[in-house]
């Protein structure tokens, strides 16, 4: 017992005499210059900034395929990509340019509805992106007319 009490204590000496070498001393400064320059471009995002957000297609009649342009600009420090768009429903369908935005530069996303419903209609389309909030949100809007030759009432059947 007290050999192997007498071999840990050797052993713990000489583990904590064998480091004596000074961590800092190991640290490059090309790899600190790296660092703080990858440090600071990290807080350099992409901002997806619309020149509308909402748009009224007015009044249309049932069934009728409408569609609209939103235009947005990136506003912030790094090329912006769209990751995903996706519309509230089936009704509802969006494409965009799968190319990075490059700061500065302008860039296009078409919505296509195909006029289901009726009364007033919002639908929403959300936009998942390299942005600080990763997510934006565009809404379109129109008041259907009910298609001619549909029953009244929501599809009642009236009898006289």
């Amino acid at each position: 017992m007290k050999k192997s009490i007498l071999v840990l204590a050797v052993l713990s000496v000489f583990a904590f005499t064998s480091c004596k070498e000074n961590a800092a001393d190991k640290v490059s400064e090309e790899n600190v210059a790296a660092a703080a320059d990858r440090d600071a471009k990290a807080g350099e995002l992409p901002v997806m900034t619309f020149a509308e957000s909402e748009y009224d297609f007015g009044e249309i009649e049932g069934g009728t395929n409408v569609e609209h342009v939103f235009k947005f600009t990136n506003t912030g420090k790094a090329p912006l990509v769209i990751v995903d768009a996706k519309g509230s429903c089936g009704c509802t369908v969006p494409s965009y340019s799968k190319e990075p935005v490059a700061p500065g530069e302008e860039g296009e996303l078409l919505v296509k509805f195909n006029g289901s419903g009726k009364n007033q209609v919002s639908k929403t389309v959300t936009v998942t992106a390299n942005t600080a909030k990763g997510k934006e949100t565009l809404v379109i809007k129109a008041f259907v007319n009910a298609k001619e030759g549909a029953s009244p009432a929501g599809g009642a059947i009236q009898t006289k």
